[in-house]
């Protein structure tokens, strides 16, 4: 089965960039490392490098074109055996897998609770408030070294 080739995510905030540039034409040899594409963001131009090997079946975002989500399919290439007949293999998961891949991150937005401006009590996470407020028994109490004062320094 061919394997996609996705819009990374250049930073953690990232959700869309611009693919600039195209290295490698379709039916070109890729090994692993190769860079096969430029990617514009609004901080930086960043190289994509194939991660597999093959050959470049289909590019399916052109050169240029502006504003590519995260994680959509932008090309396909073909291991060792494949041809271009395969491709439609590749395509139709993609749409499915983006179409569910898209439904978590709204999730994840919403279990974020919204702290109120200027008011408010600060949450604490669960672990951090029982460590305040229980004692270590792993921390035992110990006599200092200096044999003299109780275990305390004595100024001199």
């Amino acid at each position: 089965m061919p394997i996609q080739v996705l819009m990374p995510a250049l930073s953690p905030t990232m959700e869309k960039g611009n693919l600039s540039k195209w290295l490698k034409k379709e039916g070109e040899a890729i090994k692993s490392g190769d860079v096969i594409a430029e990617i514009e963001t609004d901080k930086a131009t960043m190289e994509v490098e194939a991660t597999d090997e093959g050959t470049l079946g289909k590019i399916l975002i052109p050169e240029g074109t502006a504003d590519v989500a995260v994680n959509t399919p932008i090309a396909t290439i073909l291991t060792d055996g494949e041809s271009a007949a395969d491709l439609g293999k590749a395509t139709e998961p993609a749409k499915q897998e983006k179409a569910a891949g898209s439904a978590p991150p709204a999730e994840a937005k919403a279990e974020v609770p919204a702290s109120k401006p200027g008011g408010g009590e600060e949450k604490k996470a669960p672990a951090a408030s029982r460590a305040v407020a229980e004692p270590d028994p792993e921390v035992r109490r110990k006599e200092g070294a200096g044999g003299s004062a109780g275990g305390r320094r004595a100024r001199s």
